[in-house]
Formats: C-alpha cells, sequence, structure tokens
C-alpha cells in the first residue's frame, strides 16, 4: 500500500457527477456570498469537481459591473479559500462569475436574467441546467419565487432541470414554514427544492453514518441496553458582534439553532438504518426520529425539561463582555434566550428511557460542537474497587473544530499492580487522511448540481421539527405562568439550573 492511498476509499460513498450548470445566487453582494460559496464554487474548480463550461452569475439590487465584483469576490476568495488562492486558477474561473442588477420584486429585471442565461447557453453550443441559490434575507423568498415563476425560470430549457437551495432559516413557526413550503413547492417541485443546513455538509456529521452503519461493534450496542445517554453541544465564544443582535434576538438559540443544526445531528445518531443510501430512504428515517421525540404540553413539562437563559456581562478569553440585554440591537427588556438545554427523549424501541441532552448558547468559553455517547458502566465483576464514572466507555463524535471521532476505554496502568485509567483513541480527519476536509458548502453545493438530496431537509422533516419547537416558545411567550429566563456570566459554561438538570438524573455535562 504506497503512503498515498487512502485506506478507506473502498467504503467511501461514491457521488454522481454534476453536469453543466449556471448557478445564480440572489443576495450574491452578501457576506454569505464573498465568505462562503464563491470561495466554496473557486475550490470545486481547484478539485477538477465543478462541471466543465460551469457559469456562476450574481443576481442583487446594487450597482456593479462584472469587473467590480469579480475583483471584490477575488479579493475575498484570497481570505476565505480553504486552497489558498492561485492567479492563474482565478483567471479562468473568475472569468465564469457574471454580476446581473436587479431588484428582487422586478420582473423585467429575470426577464433579461432569462436573456442572459440563454446567451450563455449559446456560447456553449448546449443548454444547460440552472441551479438558484437564494442568499437573500427570507422576507424576500416570496418575491424571488414569484418572479421565477412568472418569467419561466422554474423550468431548464430544453428538458434541463432547474433547482433551488433555500438558506436557513426556513420559517420561524409552524406556520410560516408551512406557508414558505407552500410557497416554493407551488414554484419548484420538492424534488427539486434543497433546504440547506451546513452542518450536515460537514465532513463528521456525515460520518455518523458510516460509523454506525459500516462498522459491526458499534451498530449492536447502539440502543438502550447499552447507551446511558446521549450529550449534544454546540458552544459559541462570540455574541451579538457585528451587529448580530438585530436578527439574534427575534430568534433565539432553540430557533436558531436547536430547530435545524441540533435536531440534524440528533436524527442521524437516532434514526435507524435506512434500506439504501438514497435522499428518500435516508430521510424517512430522519423524520422519524422527529416525530418520535416525546412532546413536553404546558409551562410545567417545559420548565421540567427545559432550561433557558441570558448571559450577564463576564469575560471570554480574557476579554470582557457586556450582558445580552445591553448587546447592540438587543431590546434591553428581551426575554430571548441565548442559552438553552433540553432534556429530550425518543420514543422508540431502540431509545426507550435514553435521556438525550441538548445545549447550545452564545458566549460560552470556547467554540467547539460534538456529540458524546455515553455507555453504561460494565459489572462490577471481577474489578470491584472501579470507580463509577471513569469506567464509563464514551464515544465522542466532534463535528467542530478538529473534526474527528474518540473513543474513551480503561486501560491497565504499566506496573506490577492491577491499577487502571481511561485511555482514549483518537482519530482526527486532519491527519489520518492526509488533506483537509472540504468546507461544508463545498460538498452540498455539489450534491445540489448532482441532483443529490440526502443532505437537505425534506418538507415534512422541517414542518414536524417545527410542530415540536412552538410548544417550547408557546410555553415560554404564550403562557400565564412561563419558565423563568436564567442568567449566566459570560465565559461560563451556561447557568446553574444546566447542570441541575442533568445532576437530578445523576449525570454531569461532558466538559470540552
Amino acid at each position: 500500500m504506497s503512503e498515498l492511498e487512502n485506506p478507506f476509499q473502498e467504503t467511501l460513498i461514491q457521488r454522481h457527477r454534476a453536469e453543466p450548470c449556471t448557478v445564480v445566487i440572489f443576495g450574491a453582494t452578501g457576506d454569505l456570498t464573498h465568505r462562503k460559496l464563491i470561495p466554496a464554487l473557486y475550490n470545486l474548480a481547484a478539485g477538477g469537481d465543478l462541471p466543465p463550461q460551469a457559469k456562476v452569475v450574481g443576481f442583487a439590487r446594487r450597482e456593479k459591473t462584472d469587473e467590480g465584483f469579480r475583483a471584490e469576490l477575488e479579493e475575498a476568495n484570497k481570505k476565505h479559500s480553504r486552497q489558498g488562492h492561485d492567479p492563474a486558477l482565478w483567471a479562468s474561473f473568475g472569468a465564469s462569475i457574471h454580476y446581473h442588477k436587479s431588484e428582487f420584486q422586478d420582473l423585467e429585471g429575470y426577464k433579461s436574467l432569462k436573456a442572459l442565461l440563454d446567451k450563455f447557453d449559446e456560447e456553449r453550443g448546449v443548454p444547460a441546467n440552472r441551479l438558484f441559490y437564494l442568499a437573500s434575507a427570507p422576507e424576500f423568498f416570496d418575491e424571488i419565487m414569484l418572479m421565477l415563476k412568472q418569467s419561466g425560470l422554474n423550468e431548464g430549457p430544453q428538458g434541463k432541470w432547474a433547482r433551488v437551495v433555500c438558506e436557513k432559516p426556513f420559517g420561524k413557526d409552524l406556520a410560516t414554514a408551512r406557508r414558505l413550503n407552500q410557497v416554493v413547492n407551488d414554484v419548484f417541485a420538492e424534488k427539486d427544492t434543497y433546504r440547506i443546513d451546513h452542518y450536515l455538509g460537514k465532513e463528521t456529521a456525515q460520518n455518523i453514518m458510516v460509523l454506525r452503519f459500516a462498522n459491526v461493534m458499534f451498530e449492536p450496542l447502539w440502543n438502550s441496553t447499552y447507551i446511558d445517554h446521549v450529550q449534544i453541544t454546540c458552544a459559541e465564544n462570540l455574541g451579538m458582534e457585528g451587529g448580530r443582535g438585530g436578527y439574534y434576538d427575534t430568534a433565539g438559540a432553540l430557533r436558531d439553532m436547536v430547530q435545524n443544526h441540533l435536531f440534524q445531528l440528533l436524527s442521524l445518531v437516532a434514526m435507524e438504518p435506512p434500506s439504501d443510501l438514497g435522499a428518500d430512504a435516508v430521510r424517512d428515517e430522519k423524520v422519524k426520529v422527529i416525530r418520535s421525540l416525546r412532546r413536553y404540553k404546558g409551562p410545567e413539562e417545559v420548565a421540567k425539561n427545559i432550561v433557558r437563559a441570558q448571559y450577564t456581562a463576564g469575560s471570554v478569553d480574557g476579554v470582557e463582555r457586556v450582558g445580552y440585554r445591553q448587546e447592540d440591537r438587543v431590546n434591553p427588556e428581551s426575554k430571548t434566550e441565548s442559552y438553552v438545554a433540553l432534556r429530550l427523549f425518543v420514543d422508540t424501541w431502540r431509545w426507550q428511557g435514553v435521556p438525550f441532552y441538548v445545549r447550545v448558547g452564545k458566549q460560552l468559553p470556547k467554540k467547539a460542537t460534538e456529540i458524546s455517547i455515553h455507555f453504561k458502566a460494565p459489572p462490577q465483576v471481577p474489578f470491584p474497587t472501579l470507580e463509577q464514572r471513569g469506567t464509563r466507555n464514551v464515544l465522542v463524535i466532534r463535528i467542530q473544530p478538529d473534526e474527528g471521532i474518540s473513543l474513551r476505554m480503561l486501560s491497565k496502568l504499566p506496573g506490577v499492580q492491577l491499577l487502571m485509567q481511561p485511555v482514549k483513541m483518537d482519530f482526527r480527519y486532519s491527519t489520518s487522511f492526509g488533506k483537509a476536509s472540504p468546507e461544508a458548502y463545498e460538498r452540498l453545493l455539489l450534491d445540489a448540481m448532482a441532483g443529490d438530496a440526502t443532505l437537505f431537509a425534506r418538507r415534512d422533516e422541517v414542518e414536524n421539527a417545527w410542530a415540536f419547537i412552538d410548544e417550547l416558545e408557546n410555553a415560554w411567550h404564550k403562557s400565564g405562568n412561563p419558565p423563568p429566563m436564567c442568567e449566566y456570566p459570560a465565559g461560563s459554561w451556561g447557568p446553574k439550573e444546566a447542570d441541575e438538570l442533568l445532576q437530578a438524573d445523576g449525570r454531569v455535562w461532558r466538559r470540552l
């Protein structure tokens, strides 16, 4: 075996290759386009994965020329490209980028966009598929959809496909999500609608299915007989910098993170094996998990199982931080949570009685996301002196940073005495495969172009998640006796009430 040979190559899932297409980005002057989308497309080009003769069109309201737009994106690519910036490669890739100025509600702007795309097809000599990426603010989704339909852009030329990728947030509650689904599906068929959650594009998130279903050693243990509980943590060490307070104060930790990112991770951990790796087979199993979440009815049940909190003044990384209510663009009387901890149950045969503890928060000590599977303690025979906590096996799936997987187990200490100590088997993507993992957006953009919707949320998945979240939000904001809003100092790991949530079950949060 050569040094460069990947020992896991034969087990990797092969993906379809994308056909020639034009990617149209709505809201192309925004941060997402500069930091993520263009660097992702550039890196696909660098890896030889971008479809041949691909074109990129930025659609936005500001006055710009193609040359000016390309120059802005080139500077952004130098900062954010995972593989660095090659001027020669950029010269060819950048030449495929164009800018189209129009208001989102101006039908004439869409007609001229259609003419531009038809012109590209003539230059290619063959019609190309069309991928519309909605990177604009969600309030423009309706107008963009309506205009795409009225201009006929929702149908590909000469039998080619036309698809739409919708950025989050997809609705702000069940009612708005249903209405938005109706609007989108009135323009594009569900099979051509891609609701993106960039967490699912991360290598480790995808590796959850491989870990579970391609390794026979794990699947027999993946149930309530052997697993004591599961923890999912998403910690952020930032607050409301850069004007984030305006949006965040209308969403909060529950709707901004739990409804989409963390429920996606939970469903991958808890799902049953799909019949195949097709998009619908995988998503069918994920939806079953969301439907099986035990519902909490009323403020008393919510208060017993969910902790919400806001950060107060403190320090993170040695920098003094103000409290949440003192942040820029945040209501001084805000009732929006910057931290939430949940005790969830998946009421299926496999997971009966196994709690899933989920927590997410702002202004925590570090930025990290991980899933930890805590196995039950072994029998004390023949080691009656074992301490309970240190004896338990823990499988940790690190989503970010330092993507990888580690397994804690007991080992004998060297020496004449029979002493044991926990040790860790550690796998890191950065060292095991000899190259960095692709950015999540690279994988997701390529999948959307290739027609693989496995890593995108389906309509029923989104609506079931919102149905669960709505009941918690109603208990917090529409009841006469809402659960309390707790507090935690910036730079701490959350409120004491979140610790007490686990202590009541005889457990503790895993230290990250």
